[in-house]
């Protein structure tokens, strides 16, 4: 008894598109039945009856031991990917071809990506909410307690800043000024809601599944979806040290206000039911340099593997690029090192490449020279602060030309002047070359080109 179906046209360009699968079933010695549609009486009705269940309004639409595989194309990419094989030989037909765990700037990213090569994709993004009852909407960290926040809330003290400087350039502001934080907080969760929102818009736009459920392993390729009681409001067990006395303490809080570090929540979603190894002591996920897990079908991407950058545009690129490598055919990989990032702090970090102490770690202390500045913006020169406070560097590879492997800046709008000497640091660029490029006067980026050597570094080689 045959087993596997082929309905179609007999004639046409979809008969042409059926004598291909039938073609490829050949090649494989595989028995299979051709069911023509035009050839039957009942064809249109069968037809109907097909959209009804499969939701596929073309032909040919191809069954595999009595579960529908699709068209043309997916049976020839079932194929490619050795999924008709297994199907062919009684293994399971799987309800996705990816699915994410997660949905944060990476998750959305991959799915997005692959669900454009016509795979099937499912997002599962849930978040246990805090003992105070707060939950996250989709988008992840980023944009939920993040960058999107955080940035929002740096440009509301740099505005703070901004109305006492304006003295200083003639601005008379007879009203006594104060801070709303209760509007200004208003303000910053109604633009997360509106993003949350159009990253669920933009899911379902993709053709991506997206459902607001807590995932586990049960199996290497099975997954089940718990939902999870709201959080109800509680008290917090918090442990401290004293970084004056470094004495221990520990009671239990309603809120916490400040707390660093954080560990990945990756212990109770059955990694260890399929074998999936995890870093004991913070959680996060080893992985090689395709972001593929010690199992060969779970890869990871984005805060969650252990000992590479935790953020979001790193997460987004490596989404992309793993979405190409597994169902476009592509092979460029993630770029951790050469990134561009800031701290957005009063007075903002930007850096992108190597510390000065990876350098030396990579190259040793007498292959690297290291150049910088110290410097006052224009901006700063009437009004009370101080000289100096600002501080860029370079970080030179003496083995390569002279090449550019770090770079460093603390100043005003640091974000943005970093990102395009990171565009320079891709593409190689060398200390002699950067000296060739003429500054924008006056401008904070233009101390960038006008470094002197380190003294510190000078004698540590020598020395």
């Amino acid at each position: 008894m045959n087993v596997n179906y082929i309905v179609s046209y007999s004639f046409g360009l979809k008969f042409l598109f059926f004598f291909q699968v039938k073609e490829l079933f050949g090649s494989l010695e595989v028995n299979f039945h051709a069911v023509e549609l035009d050839v039957l009486e009942d064809g249109a009705v069968m037809q109907a009856m097909l959209l009804e269940l499969t939701g596929q309004n073309t032909v040919p639409n191809v069954f595999i031991n009595k579960k529908h595989l699709g068209g043309c194309d997916k049976t020839l990419q079932a194929h490619e990917d050795g999924l008709l094989k297994r199907l062919l030989e009684g293994g399971e037909m799987y309800d996705y071809d990816l699915i994410v765990i997660g949905g944060g700037s990476g998750g959305l990213a991959v799915s997005k990506e692959a669900a454009s090569y016509g795979r099937k994709v499912l997002v599962l993004d849930y978040v246990v909410p805090t003992p105070s009852g707060t939950t996250w909407g989709l988008g992840g960290t980023c944009v939920n307690v993040g960058c999107i926040p955080k940035k929002l809330m740096h440009q509301a003290a740099l505005l703070g800043e901004g109305i006492n400087d304006s003295h200083k350039f003639g601005w008379e502001i007879n009203e006594q000024v104060k801070h709303n934080w209760l509007k200004m907080t208003e303000a910053i969760h109604t633009y997360i809601g509106s993003l949350n929102w159009s990253y669920r818009v933009s899911l379902r736009d993709s053709k991506v599944t997206y459902i607001n459920g807590y995932a586990e392993f049960v199996e290497p390729h099975k997954i089940q979806i718990e939902q999870l009681e709201a959080g109800t409001p509680g008290r917090l067990l918090v442990s401290a040290k004293s970084t004056e006395n470094f004495d221990t303490m520990e009671a239990e809080f309603n809120t916490v206000l400040v707390a660093v570090g954080r560990d990945a929540c990756t212990k109770h979603i059955g990694l260890d039911k399929i074998g999936v190894f995890i870093n004991q002591t913070n959680g996060k996920i080893p992985v090689n340099d395709q972001e593929q897990t010690n199992m060969p079908h779970v890869y990871a991407i984005g805060d969650v593997i252990d000992g590479k950058l935790e953020l979001t545009p790193v997460a987004i690129q490596a989404g992309k690029l793993l979405a190409h490598r597994l169902y476009g055919g592509a092979n460029l990989k993630c770029d951790y090192v050469n990134v561009c990032t800031t701290v957005f702090t009063p007075l903002e970090y930007g850096c992108c490449g190597l510390t000065e102490d990876k350098a030396v770690a990579l190259y040793d202390a007498e292959n690297i020279e290291v150049f910088h500045s110290l410097f006052k913006p224009l901006e700063w020169a009437i009004t009370s602060k101080e000289n100096n406070a600002c501080f860029a560097k370079i970080i030179c590879n003496l083995l390569d030309n002279n090449r550019v492997v770090g770079f460093h800046l603390l100043g005003p709008n640091a974000g943005e002047i970093t990102q395009g000497f990171g565009a320079a640091i891709k593409c190689g660029i060398t200390k002699q070359l950067l000296d060739t490029v003429i500054g924008i006067h006056p401008t904070c980026a233009e101390v960038s080109f006008l470094h002197t050597p380190a003294l510190l570094t000078y004698i540590m080689i020598t020395g």
